[in-house]
């Protein structure tokens, strides 16, 4: 009988691990100071291996002491690597893909197969990006550019318990750095040569009394060159029985950033630490949906359907796209006067930690505010015709959020962490749509090219509590068990204060939507680890997870469908199970771990626009993953510097009820598409979106003295995906082939680390890869034969660049 590919990926694994398990064990009870070097164990080298220290559990512990699968990235990565953003993280990480989208929620972020799409500003994502034990839910966090950091850590899998609603999927945890107790400061500039774009970035960090300390942290970068081509030229295009001269956007993305952390920490007493935070962020793109890329068109000959004078590519970092014309920008709400197709983004963040100590229990207090607001213009057919679809948005987030926890520490075998949980938050969202149909009238004001305007606000409020008792059954096996109950409300409205004449019959002006939404869940988590001898913890536990309903604030009202059933969707749960092994080996040269997991989402939240009663809507669907980790660290005391990684995954993430999913645009009655008239498909069994079976990484750095004066340092990592669909409704012609990167680092320094000069190459083999994507707006076009498919936009990532980068310290 032949074996599945998931059978294959187990037996793979452990025929791996088992063999190097015995021998390391072995290793370790000898005491030989490496592979194939004894030692006595007083005399051996310093470990090989760095420990990982993580706050996974809301506690400081080691990495390989923790049930949870969770990558760890040390400060000294992140800068060597320039991991600056959630993007960079993502693009070295294997089972993380992250898309950048110009509108909707403006990410898509996916993790084992399982995330949320980008087109609704309402879906939260499934990934949770917390930062410094702060929760932001928000798609728009990828805009933030992060930058002095003191690590990041990726867990995997649901964290309800610790991270509370939405982290069905995982979580992306940073942490920014803290003051020292020694005046430090630093200056780093960096010129990337593909962008031409230069950044610069200070560090002071110095104490101000013996209990009172400083640090602040600038960046500021702006670029002269692109990444993206946009080939366009300039072009007559329709609105509302005029044409217009609209000139070719930019190429992209044209950004400029400037943000600031200024951070204080306090130590009264031994006892009392408090931190408090405060962070800006202002980012300024002028060519919003620079990275949309027509990969795949539903042409014969491969050419796009708006603008047939191009061909789709799978391999070119180009787009095709034209600013709003300055006559309709003169009146339109939120565009500039030159028509950019702009992208604003500003933010703000005040968070304050307290933590105080007694002799056996810790209380910790995090409290936060933060708001941000994101304006832009789009050209929103990514593919700029004669009659285009343009637009323009203005929406704004802000939360406010406290958490008070307490853990013990006694010596019994019995321990508690307790804490509740406590969220504001309000969304105001306003967008302004032309399908470039309608002029009507000076007299209308700023809605003169307008076809569609809607305004939206969602007020949201959640209390949590949560707990978890541990039980240290003996020396070496502990289990623990624990539950969160959270209680959510959202009071939303929407209403279209505008829409067109030629519109008029299809969506309603002025009808107001009101909803009151309640949401209560449990989520009950349990754990199981032993450690059978040192070094090796062999865990298994039991997860749920929660993601809450919601609005869809960008929705659209329509006179044919029930907005309250057409705005609203449910919360999205998860049950399952992950089991691993984590292990040092030969004297900690070797980290090897090894982690399965299978889990079953309930009501999974897909965003889509429903052609019949034209609206957005979110559907919900169940799906299981399931599938295979393998990581791996190798660092030999026989070649002092020298460092091997790698890792190697398997998922298979499948829908198991969606047995009304949306047809994909194009789809014909043979191709499935033979439900409900026509417009709807089972997808029973078919894969998730962006959801690659295998995944992997693998690395090599070295690093050495030069003479007694200079050090230098070289590294080269490369990650690699096998194919996959970007849409999520079983669309064979979205798929993305499989592909490979490859990123390398070479540095020269002084020993004493006062001067570093370092050459950073990113994506050197200069592939094109989707991690998020649509149906191309008004594709397959109005006669196009039978058959013929929508063209497939996705959302691109960075070309190769190469970045010269200089740091001093002082």
């Amino acid at each position: 009988m032949k074996a599945s590919p998931r059978k294959c990926a187990y037996l793979a694994a452990a025929s791996m691990i088992v063999p190097l398990f015995l021998a390391g064990t072995a290793s370790a009870q000898e005491q030989s100071g490496g592979i194939g070097d004894s030692a006595p164990a007083a005399q051996r080298p310093e470990p090989g291996l760095d420990e990982i220290i993580v706050s996974a559990r809301k506690r400081t512990e080691s990495a390989q002491d923790v049930p949870v699968a969770v990558t760890a990235i040390s400060p000294e990565v992140i800068a060597r690597q320039d991991l600056t953003s959630i993007e960079k993280i993502a693009a070295r990480t294997p089972n993380l893909n992250v898309g950048r989208a110009s509108n909707g929620s403006g990410a898509q972020v996916t993790m084992r197969g399982i995330g949320s799409s980008s087109t609704s500003i309402g879906i939260e994502q499934s990934v949770a990006v917390v930062v410094d034990g702060v929760y932001y839910g928000q798609g728009r966090i990828i805009n933030e550019g992060f930058f002095d950091l003191a690590g990041a850590e990726i867990l995997k899998g649901p964290q309800a318990l610790f991270f509370g609603k939405n982290a069905t999927a995982g979580v992306i945890s940073l942490t920014t750095a803290d003051p020292t107790p020694t005046f430090e400061a630093k200056l780093t500039g960096s010129y990337e040569f593909a962008g031409q774009k230069a950044q610069v970035d200070g560090v002071i960090s110095t104490p101000i009394t013996d209990t009172l300390g400083l640090r602040v942290a600038l960046r500021g970068s702006t670029m002269w060159g692109h990444y993206w081509r946009n080939e366009q030229p300039v072009r007559t295009i329709f609105f509302g029985g005029n044409d217009f001269v609209a000139q070719p956007a930019p190429n992209g993305p044209d950004e400029k950033e400037l943000l600031g952390r200024v951070t204080l920490k306090w130590e009264p007493t031994d006892a009392l630490t408090a931190t408090l935070k405060v962070s800006g962020d202002a980012n300024d793109v002028g060519s919003s949906s620079w990275n949309y890329a027509a990969y795949n068109c539903g042409r014969d000959d491969n050419r796009m359907q708006l603008t047939p004078e191009y061909n789709c590519s799978t391999s070119d970092f180009v787009t095709h796209q034209s600013l709003l014309p300055t006559e309709v920008a003169a009146s339109y709400p939120y565009a500039r006067s030159d028509g950019e197709l702009y992208n604003r983004y500003r933010s703000f963040t005040a968070t304050l930690n307290l933590q105080y100590e007694l002799d056996d229990v810790t209380f910790t207090s995090v409290s936060n505010y933060n708001w941000n607001n994101n304006r832009w213009t789009c050209a929103c057919d990514y593919q700029t015709n004669y009659t285009p679809v343009m637009a323009t948005e203005n929406s704004s987030f802000d939360a406010f959020s406290t958490e008070l926890r307490a853990l013990t520490t006694f010596d019994g075998p019995f321990n508690v962490m307790a804490g509740i949980y406590y969220q504001k938050t309000r969304r105001d969202y306003e967008q302004y749509v032309s399908f470039g149909v309608s002029d009507n009238g000076t007299d209308a004001g700023q809605y003169r090219f307008v076809d569609l305007a809607k305004n939206s606000y969602t007020d949201g409020e959640t209390i949590a509590g949560f707990g978890q008792l541990t039980w240290a059954v003996t020396d070496r096996l502990e289990a623990a068990a624990g539950v969160r109950f959270t209680h959510e409300t959202k009071d939303s409205f929407f209403v279209q204060p505008f829409v067109s004449p030629a519109f008029s019959a299809v969506w309603g002006q002025d009808i107001e939507t009101y909803t009151d939404q309640t949401f209560n869940n449990w989520s009950p988590e349990a754990t199981l680890t032993w450690k059978p001898v040192d070094d090796v913890m062999i865990y298994g536990a039991f997860k749920t997870g929660y993601k809450s309903g919601g609005f869809s604030n960008g929705g659209i009202s329509s006179l044919f469908g029930n907005p309250v059933d057409d705005l609203t969707f449910d919360p999205e749960r998860a049950v399952g199970f992950e089991a691993g092994v984590k292990s040092e080996l030969f004297d900690r040269q070797l980290r090897l771990n090894l982690g399965v997991y299978s889990y079953l989402y309930k009501d999974l939240q897909i965003d889509f626009f429903n052609s019949s009663v034209i609206a957005f809507q979110t559907l919900t669907a169940n799906a299981r993953t399931k599938g295979a980790e393998l990581e791996l660290q190798f660092a030999p005391y026989a070649v002092p510097g020298l460092q091997l990684r790698g890792s190697l995954n398997y998922t298979h993430a499948r829908y198991t009820d969606f047995p009304l999913a949306p047809c994909y645009g194009g789809q014909t009655l043979e191709e499935g598409c033979n439900l409900e008239g026509g417009t709807r498909q089972n997808l029973d069994g078919a894969p998730l979106a962006v959801a690659p079976e295998w995944t992997g990484a693998f690395g090599v750095s070295y690093d050495t003295d030069l003479g007694s004066d200079l050090s230098a340092g070289v590294s080269v990592d490369s990650r690699f995906s096998s194919s996959y669909l970007v849409s999520g409704f079983g669309a064979e012609h979205s798929r993305q082939d499989k592909y490979g990167i490859l990123d390398a680092t070479l540095r020269i320094g002084a020993s004493d680390e006062s001067w570093q000069l370092a050459l950073i190459g990113k994506n050197l083999t200069n592939r094109l890869y989707i991690a998020g994507g649509l149906d191309g707006p008004n594709t397959p076009v109005a006669g196009a034969p039978y058959g013929q498919h929508a063209d497939q936009l996705g959302f691109g990532n960075l070309p190769r660049t190469v970045m010269l980068q200089a740091t001093t310290r002082f």
